[in-house]
């Protein structure tokens, strides 16, 4: 190993390493007019070095918006109202970001959430781009439950996001939701034939998926095993009495008796 590999990174070096992925996995453009950037699915998830012990035990319970409230307060709003609430969202976008490039994960989540309570319903594709930024923060922060119910709210607000579409796959597919993940690189190809983490994930997963589902099945046939010997048993039979036999043709099953 030579003696740079022996190197401890500095403070510098990690903060250049947190805005280098800052910069493929959140949106910095507007809005309105975003073309939103696709990262690798491994830079999507990746932790960052050192976990703060008071970030770990802090709950983002306060990250809610209640659309309802803000349904009632834009009846109010005129259309120089909106355009400046939304003015004041992005440039709370533009904080939260710097908060994140600088490592401050769980201030940027409050600033991205700020902006959502501020930004008027009608700029869909702005609050898309909040809510998959706020879920890239959560990642980081290990909240990966709570990042998928942003991805979610995102691709709600904008069903070709496809960047939010990666992320949650990525998510997903950590969590061993595999028909889940496959379902949304899917949705990618749809959208874009070519993207190249949907292709891969389009090889990888079907072999997992079986894989579940052989173990889910085996998994299943123990339980009823066991549930048919303490049912028989008062009778001197086990289910070793009885013969499973599949059908060819429809896959069913069915059972013979042997003494």
């Amino acid at each position: 190993m030579s003696e740079k590999d022996n190197q401890i990174p500095t403070n510098k070096e990690l903060v250049d390493d947190l805005v280098d992925e800052f910069k493929s996995t959140c949106d910095l453009g507007d809005g309105d007019s975003e073309t939103p950037l696709v990262g690798g699915s491994s830079d999507i998830l990746q932790e960052p070095e050192e976990s703060d012990s008071k970030d770990e035990d802090k709950t983002l319970a306060d990250d809610y918006i209640d659309e309802e409230a803000l349904k009632d307060k834009e009846l109010t709003y005129t259309d120089e109202d909106r355009e400046r609430l939304k003015q004041e969202s992005e440039a709370l976008k533009n904080e939260g970001n710097n908060l994140f490039k600088s490592g401050a994960l769980l201030e940027s989540v409050d600033k991205y959430t700020l902006a959502l309570r501020t930004c008027p319903l009608a700029y869909n594709k702005v609050r898309a781009v909040l809510f998959a930024n706020r879920a890239a923060a959560k990642v980081h922060l290990n909240r990966k439950l709570l990042a998928i119910d942003d991805c979610t709210k995102a691709i709600e607000l904008d069903e070709t996001y496809i960047k939010a579409y990666i992320r949650r796959a990525t998510l997903y597919e950590e969590a061993e939701k595999f028909d889940e993940a496959l379902g949304d690189y899917n949705k990618v190809l749809e959208f874009d034939r070519t993207n190249a983490d949907a292709l891969k994930a389009s090889v990888r997963l079907p072999p997992l998926i079986e894989k579940k589902n052989e173990e889910l099945k085996a998994e299943m046939m123990g339980k009823l095993k066991d549930l048919g010997n303490t049912i028989l048993k008062p009778f001197g039979l086990s289910t070793n009495n009885f013969q499973m036999v599949q059908d060819p043709v429809s896959g069913g099953y069915s059972i013979n008796f042997k003494s």
